[in-house]
């Protein structure tokens, strides 16, 4: 078992060279619940060597719908062909299910069209078991995925999150596995994941409400002396909002969460001295853009 604090070493995995006409990009339209199992099932076709009319006689679909349903172009999928093709291209069916079933609900679909959709595959869609080394690497970071993502959302948003970033992981693991860093695939996984379900202002993530209720903003004040007092005050969270992501990831962790830079570099996947790099160049920022109480001693006239 390969362990979550260990990366890989990432398997040369060229893509076969097929004929025929290359497949387009996925269309800028698609939405994030339905780009987590697309972007998957498109990679582990364009792995499997083979060719839109090869694949289109084992499904029975046609080959022009084919090209449709992997770029995310005409109607959303009914799940029977969404099966079945999971079924050609190894792909795991709960983990993908449980997306799919994410995005028809997000792509207005009623109740009624997804249990139809189901009939006639339930048995295909029972629950099955993730790899033992998903569960423990889940077991592993869970929790502070969670403290995380309260920092944007709360609710069933902050729950659906969390489980659809796992699910995407499990649906993704052999490409977690073969890249650099496992925690930094994962990472950027419940990242994605996160923003796509918290509100934006002119393209900057809003905090929620529960970033306010957390112990941890106490502490921000130790940072730097000039941010006492304003640990809690919307123009902070306003000036975090601006930050590079990996800045705003860092002090979200270490101050929000109350995560050592040790463990903060641990969940990112990155070097301890990046970490503090990133916080000290935060802090700075923050510094900048938030005027310190003004210092009237001596000046009096």
């Amino acid at each position: 078992m390969t362990s979550p604090l260990d990366p890989p070493v990432p398997p040369d995995r060229p893509a076969p060279v097929r004929p025929g006409r290359k497949l387009g990009p996925i269309a800028a339209s698609v939405g994030s619940a339905h780009r987590a199992w697309l972007e998957p099932m498109r990679d582990n076709y364009l792995h499997s060597g083979l060719t839109l009319s090869e694949l289109s006689v084992r499904v029975r679909f046609a080959k022009s719908k084919l090209s449709e349903l992997l770029r995310g172009m005409g109607l959303y999928p009914r799940w029977e062909i969404i099966h079945s093709l999971s079924a050609e291209l190894g792909l795991s069916q709960w983990p993908l299910y449980q997306l799919w079933r994410q995005a028809a609900v997000e792509a207005h679909k009623s109740r009624e069209w997804i249990e139809r959709s189901v009939e006639k595959t339930t048995v295909a869609t029972t629950h099955t078991a993730p790899p033992l080394d998903h569960q423990a690497f889940r077991e592993l970071v869970e929790n502070n995925y969670r403290l995380y993502a309260q920092a944007f959302l709360d609710g069933d948003h902050l729950e659906a999150a969390v489980c659809r970033t796992f699910d995407i992981l499990w649906l993704r693991w052999n490409d977690a596995l073969g890249s650099p860093d496992l925690r930094r695939f994962a990472w950027q996984a419940l990242r994605a994941t996160v923003m796509s379900r918290t509100p934006h202002l002119d393209g900057r993530p809003s905090f929620g409400d529960a970033a306010f209720d957390t112990i941890a903003l106490q502490t921000l004040a130790d940072t730097a002396d000039r941010l006492n007092q304003i640990a809690e005050s919307l123009e902070l969270f306003s000036a975090m909002s601006r930050m590079p992501n990996r800045q705003l990831d860092v002090m979200v962790l270490r101050h929000l969460c109350g995560l050592p830079p040790e463990g903060a570099s641990a969940l990112l996947g990155v070097p301890l001295a990046t970490v503090q790099s990133d916080e000290r160049h935060a802090v700075h920022f923050l510094e900048s853009v938030i005027c310190p109480p003004s210092d009237t001693e001596g000046n009096t006239p």
